[in-house]
Parts: structure tokens; sequence; C-alpha cells
């Protein structure tokens, strides 16, 4: 359908607000070939196709208050690099026994699964339902969720399909229905990129290693001040020992007491 000329006017004014307010755009082409920008937050036109303005591979979030970052891939085969590439810090979130997308949560340097709270695995759960052709029409569904290195993976299995090393350590959530205001909220927040998962994996394990390295300097470095601390206060007690009358001796403690010489 011919969008009419008032509205490609509007699209041309909200290009030009978009170079003063720098938003994230993506392309909007129309079905001949015509084609604006747009923020992100603008995209309600029906008769316009959304086209990305480059090659994606990863969708994120952010979980605000208190803030977390959620990514899934974007199909089956990009979940296999997820499932490869994945940090041990990462939680795996999944629609019980339905086909949907895989998503992860980053847990905060130094947390556990036990120290997310429950606002943010409710969330995560709305998002992976979103995200579920089939698990998005049902109500009362339950999400799986447990760490990444709890993921098995076998060479039988399908791309994408993935099993549990221990299933004692798969957690499940109960998501009544979809809240809109929710999937809403975490979408505002939503990229697209195309991150080398191996490269990023591998700079986070050379950090760790890097970090594990001078913590154990640090150690090291304390023990030797330890010992040097230890070795002087030995140094002292015997010191002081000495200094004391008992311990002292003096030349009329042989029984000779007289003035002569020879």
């Amino acid at each position: 359908m011919e969008v009419p000329a008032l509205v490609y006017r509007v699209l041309l004014f909200i290009a030009t607000l978009h170079l003063i307010l720098q938003a994230p755009v993506v392309r909007i082409e129309r079905t001949v070939g015509v084609y604006s920008y747009f923020p992100w937050s603008a995209l309600h036109i029906s008769e316009l196709n959304i086209v990305s303005t480059s090659v994606k591979k990863t969708y994120m979030w952010i979980v605000v208050s208190p803030s977390y970052l959620l990514y899934m891939g974007l199909d089956k085969h990009e979940n296999e690099d997820l499932i490869k590439w994945g940090f041990p810090e990462d939680v795996w979130f999944h629609v019980d026994k339905v086909s949907s997308a895989h998503v992860y949560l980053r847990l905060h340097p130094g947390d556990t699964l036990d120290d997310v709270p429950q606002v943010v695995i409710d969330d995560c759960a709305q998002l992976v339902k979103a995200n579920s052709i089939t698990g998005n029409k049902m109500n009362n569904v339950d999400v799986v969720y447990t760490m990444w290195a709890n993921l098995k993976k076998t060479g039988s299995m399908d791309v994408g399909q993935v099993g549990f090393f221990k299933e004692k350590e798969v957690r499940k959530v109960r998501v009544e229905k979809r809240i809109n205001e929710v999937v809403n909220r975490l979408n505002k927040t939503k990229e697209e990129k195309f991150p080398d998962l191996r490269a990023e994996r591998e700079a986070r394990d050379r950090e760790e290693r890097e970090a594990a390295k001078a913590n154990i300097q640090e150690q090291r470095r304390k023990e030797r001040e330890e010992d040097e601390r230890k070795k002087k206060e030995a140094q002292l007690r015997s010191y002081d020992s000495l200094m004391k009358s008992e311990n002292m001796t003096s030349n009329q403690d042989d029984g000779n007491d007289s003035d002569d010489f020879m």
C-alpha cells in the first residue's frame, strides 16, 4: 500500500531529530526500495518492512533496578555458539519441554545463583516465554534455568540441543501468563550485536588467570611480611631476655672482690 506523502515528511523530520538525539537506529525499507532512518522507539508503521542496518548476531537486554545483562542467540546455530563459549557465571533459561530461545543472564562478579533477586528471575522467564512460538501462546508454563557449567552437550544431540550434567541443579519458575509491561520494558533496552564469542570468552579467562596470579603474588608478599614480622619479634624477645637482671653477670660473681691486681 502506498504511504501518503505526509508520512514521508514526518519520517524525514524524525530522521533529523535522530541526528540531534543520537538515538539507536534501524533501517526502514519500503517494498519499493525507498528507505529512511528511525529511532528504534518509533517503529510502529505496518506498511514498512524493518531491515537491520548491518549483520547482527546476539540480542542483548539490560534488566534495570538491579542492573543485569541478558542475551540470546538469533537462532539454534547461534545458540550452539553460546553453549560452547558461555561464561561460567552465566545462567541459562529455557521454556520447559517446549521449543524456545536460549536466554542467558550474566551474574555480577562474586555472585551465585542464590544472590539473584526473584524479580530478575521472573524477568528472564518472561523474556524466554515471549521468545517461544508455542510457549508465548500458553499460560502456566514452566521455565527451567541452571548455571552454564551444568549444560551438557554431546555429539549425538541436534544443533542447539542441550542436556544437564546434574538434574538436581536445574531450577524451575512458573509463568502464569505473559506480562506485556515486563516484555516491553526489557525490549526498550534491547540491542543487536555481532560479538566474537570465542574471543570474549578467551579474554575473560585470561583476565581470570591474571587476577589469580596477582592474588597468589599478593598472598606470597603477605606471607613474607608475616615471616619478617615473626623474626623481628623473636629477635626482640631474645634481646629482652638477655637484658633481664637474673641473666646478667658482673666481675663480682666469681667471688673475687679484691682490689689487688697482683
